[in-house]
């Protein structure tokens, strides 16, 4: 049975910046959570962030390919840089992955870890661009497809070919 690599915050774990939940209520996650498939996980939190903590995003909106890649840093809106921790939840990510041999994750939109098809710009005015947070970047980079909550249908089409 394939596993999947999930948002934690999907999942109810109060993991995000702001010391909350974005659980998703969508059937097709409680379907594949009774069938044990999910693998639940926050980059943000095992690299390293407390929770609550500062909202992050990427400077200039770059997209977690130029994080990876050392020409974009991941700041805190108190000013930090928390690109290093944002690097190491990635890695750690991919690790869990590889550990449990996930081909798909499913990830929390316009998040700066998670985004697979937008992240906010680096402004801290709630203005998104297109792009992929860090560990998007880094699970794609690697092989491992991303789906945001909003196409689970799509992930579930995918699931499909992956067990054939």
């Amino acid at each position: 049975m394939e596993r999947i690599l999930v948002s934690a915050c999907l999942m109810g774990r109060k993991v995000r910046y702001d010391g909350r939940a974005k659980t998703s209520d969508a059937a097709r996650l409680a379907e594949w959570r009774e069938e044990g498939r999910l693998v639940p996980f926050c980059p943000e939190v095992a690299g390293g962030l407390p929770v609550p903590r500062p909202a992050a995003e990427i400077e200039g909106g770059a997209g977690g390919a130029a994080v990876l890649s050392g020409a974009a840093r991941v700041v805190a809106s108190d000013g930090s840089d928390v690109t290093a921790e944002f690097l190491a939840g990635a890695r750690a990510a991919l690790a869990t992955a590889r550990s449990e041999g996930i081909r798909m994750a499913v990830l929390k939109e316009g998040s700066p870890s998670c985004g697979a098809l937008s992240i906010y710009d680096g402004s801290f005015q709630g203005r998104r661009t297109p792009g992929q947070g860090v560990t998007t970047a880094l699970l794609e980079l690697n092989g491992i497809r991303v789906f945001d909550e909003g196409r689970l249908a799509e992930a579930a089409a995918y699931l499909r070919t992956l067990e054939t």
